[in-house]
């Protein structure tokens, strides 16, 4: 019996391109960090402070610092603790020195990405339903950015976490392991207190969200067309259609 629903966000609950927002969120952080660097930087860059990405020296020790939160599975380590690690010495700064800009950048300059985004219609009423028939849902996006910035995504889905008590959200600053990891989903369920086979994967991509919840030992429902096809010799997954089937499907299975 299925007790806990983990939602993956970006293409599931929001329609959110990776391929369009991860370039255009780094060339709005690195615009907004250019100042760190001193002139020589921005003269081996051309000398345009506003050019797509003014300083790619933040945005290879940001990409740096990811790759390690992506191969992290350290239960002793979360991923904001690799992630700082490696990012923070890179630059010559501390946490603490940056961590006020970083808080800035996320109240004002991230919102504006919100143009590449569209909510998706049906993501409300399946939230909706799934807390008034009493499961636990978790939001289970690839911990890789802060709180707030995943806070902000499900605002712009339209179920915002002032509104849903999810028991769980996964962030850099909770989790100690990311996607495609077993142990990114086998962490959710003990920080829920359920079994793998009680916990229902909800999510677009086949090798993030699918794959690894199955093999985690969690029910996994495929949000892609009906009719297509799962990767040859791989177990199909427990249902399979759009954001608004899995809303039937959810009121009918569980």
């Amino acid at each position: 019996m299925i007790h806990a629903i983990l939602f993956d966000l970006d293409d599931t609950l929001l329609d959110n391109g990776m391929e369009q927002f991860v370039p255009a969120y780094l060339a709005a952080l690195s615009q907004y960090m250019a100042d760190l660097f001193p002139a020589d930087i921005a003269d081996i860059l051309g000398g345009k402070r506003d050019a797509t990405f003014p300083a790619e020296t933040f945005v290879r020790h940001l990409l740096r610092a990811t790759e390690e939160m992506t191969i992290n599975t350290d239960p002793h380590r979360t991923n904001m603790e690799v992630f700082d690690a490696t990012f923070f010495p890179a630059l010559g700064y501390t946490r603490a020195e940056l961590e006020p800009r970083f808080e800035h950048f996320y109240a004002v300059h991230f919102p504006q990405l919100r143009r590449l985004t569209h909510p998706r219609p049906s993501a409300r009423p399946v939230m909706d339903w799934v807390f008034a028939h009493g499961f636990q849902v978790a939001i289970a996006t690839n911990p890789h950015f802060p709180r707030a910035a995943i806070e902000q995504r499900l605002e712009w889905a339209g179920v915002p976490a002032s509104e849903f008590p999810y028991r769980l959200i996964t962030s850099y600053e909770n989790m100690h392991a990311t996607k495609p990891h077993r142990a990114y989903y086998l962490e959710i369920a003990r920080q829920l207190g359920q079994q793998p086979e009680t916990c229902l994967v909800v999510g677009d991509d086949w090798a993030m969200d699918i794959r690894p919840a199955m093999a985690s030992g969690m029910s996994a429902y495929w949000i892609a067309a009906p009719d297509q096809p799962s990767p040859a010799e791989e177990a199909p997954p427990t249902g399979q259609g759009s954001l608004a089937d899995f809303a039937h499907w959810v009121k009918s299975n569980t």
